[in-house]
């Protein structure tokens, strides 16, 4: 809960998120030059977008990641103010990156079409779709870090658990996906509960979160392989767009958790 790391300015969250993302960028273009995330499979073939550039299987779809780095640091800078935190300093900082390291994660897929990079797409997804329903529980259960911290670890770890079981499906390709779906359906109706209680005070950042990610899922739809929106050798990418808006809609999240934190 609130405490004194909240009564001071304090630069902690924008030096961690911009160290942790700068590394795990690092790590991702050394492990695409050197071909350790293993062999093209075509992991990302649905995405539309195919290998015109010598470094990255998708060039476009690959660079467009670096809006989720952006979205993260810049609700790190927000977060320097004591009233733009979350419950804790440690959560605020666990938002920051866990925004932040979707584009790294997502790159390592589209640059390489590697199954490990698959792996760490649908990871990175988990994590932020599990921070939005495990948030929402520690605000209404009044949960303190530790708690939400390690609730929020367990749930990465059965939805990852569930991904890998999973099979095929129409529209969302595979489990992780539908996984995803349910997580973020859960965060909003929880966010909702809590705004009925008065518990939060303006649904207004939430819902031009979800607006944008609406938006973004169409522009998803669309612009898949085969789709009419799919030009694959353009460097404008309909896939692009969606990691761009993907971007905007966690950080427009983020500024509803700082919002309604106060």
């Amino acid at each position: 809960m609130p405490g004194d790391e909240r009564e001071t300015t304090s630069l902690l969250p924008l030096l961690v998120t911009a160290v942790i993302s700068t590394m795990a960028l690092g790590v991702v273009i050394v492990a695409t030059a050197q071909g350790w995330l293993g062999p093209d499979v075509g992991r990302a073939a649905q995405f539309c977008e195919i290998d015109h550039w010598h470094f990255l299987a998708q060039p476009a779809n690959s660079l467009s990641n670096l809006g989720f780095v952006l979205a993260g640091l810049a609700l790190a800078w927000h977060a320097r103010r004591p009233e733009n935190r979350l419950t804790s300093l440690g959560i605020t900082i666990a938002l920051t990156c866990v925004v932040a390291l979707l584009g790294p994660a997502s790159m390592a897929m589209h640059a390489t079409n590697s199954h490990a990079g698959g792996v760490l797409d649908v990871l990175s997804m988990h994590a932020l779709a599990a921070f939005a329903t495990v948030y929402a529980l520690s605000r209404l259960a009044r949960l303190d870090t530790w708690r939400t911290i390690f609730i929020f670890v367990v749930t990465v770890g059965v939805a990852t658990r569930a991904t890998h079981r999973g099979e095929h499906l129409e529209i969302l390709h595979h489990t992780g996906n539908l996984v995803f779906a349910v997580l973020l359906v859960t965060a909003l109706v929880m966010e909702v509960v809590l705004w009925r209680r008065g518990l939060t005070p303006s649904l207004r950042w939430a819902a031009a979160a979800l607006v944008t990610m609406f938006v973004a899922f169409g522009i998803w739809l669309i612009s898949q392989t085969g789709g009419i929106w799919c030009v694959p050798d353009s460097w404008l990418q309909g896939h692009a767009l969606w990691h761009v808006l993907c971007a905007a809609a966690a950080y427009l999240l983020g500024r509803h958790y700082m919002a309604v934190s106060r």
